[in-house]
């Protein structure tokens, strides 16, 4: 139980610790230094979720960045097991990205703005025009070349075992035409299992596997490529 005070203790002043990034971000944005923005945002939270993961005691092992392309946007789609994925995904895997997040996450000072300033989309589950909205604007940040991430199972696992996804939840990589990498997390629900506030260190491994096109693919293959990413993602768990 120290470890999770702690823990809880060190998110909230090192949020305040970014504070002075925060206003420079600030600043770049009003003078369009749109470049520089990006890049203090980018190595900013960067830093701040390894910090936070660490602090957990755990250790992520990371396999398959090669699979990651090196240049334009692409479609992280990622199983979902803890509250720890986020941190997880932004501090150990390099490529600059954002997330498709719950829009509980919009409520929290500081980490809100700088979520806002990382190009992050924010659904509300339980409403269906307000998810369209968020997934339409998500393949816009794809087109401008802003990687994006998504958890299609919508929630987090109790267990590990992957959920079913939801319907449309890949549509904005179609829609933007970007590359799918797909990621396995293995272990992370160990660190904050579901329904506890309670941290403790996890071995938590990261499988990224090889990208799928979706260009010029037929109608059919375009409503079954949900399974076929899910069945990707699946056979590494």
């Amino acid at each position: 139980m120290l470890k999770t005070i702690l823990w809880f203790i060190y998110f909230v002043f090192s949020l305040l610790y970014t504070i002075p990034a925060l206003l420079k971000v600030q600043f770049l944005n009003r003078q369009n230094r749109i470049n520089e923005r990006d890049e203090i945002t980018h190595r900013t939270a960067q830093r701040w979720a390894r910090m936070l993961v660490n602090l957990s005691g755990s250790q992520i092992k990371v396999m398959g960045e090669e699979n990651v392309p090196k240049e334009g946007a692409v479609l992280f789609v990622s199983n979902h097991q803890s509250n720890f994925d986020i941190p997880i995904l932004l501090g150990f895997i390099h490529k600059p990205k954002s997330f498709i997040a719950k829009k509980e996450l919009s409520r929290i000072p500081i980490l809100s703005t700088w979520m806002k300033y990382m190009q992050c989309v924010f659904i509300d589950r339980e409403d269906a025009r307000q998810s369209l909205k968020a997934i339409n604007r998500g393949a816009e940040l794809l087109k401008e070349g802003y990687s994006q991430v998504i958890f299609p199972e919508g929630t987090r696992s109790a267990d590990g075992r992957l959920g079913e996804f939801k319907p449309g939840s890949l549509k904005l990589a179609l829609k933007a035409n970007v590359p799918i990498v797909p990621v396995t997390i293995k272990g992370a629900y160990h660190i904050m299992p579901k329904g506890q506030l309670k941290i403790q260190p996890a071995q938590v491994e990261v499988i990224i596997s090889p990208p799928i096109q979706v260009g010029n693919i037929s109608a059919k293959e375009s409503g079954e490529l949900a399974e076929k990413v899910r069945k990707v993602i699946g056979e590494k768990l």
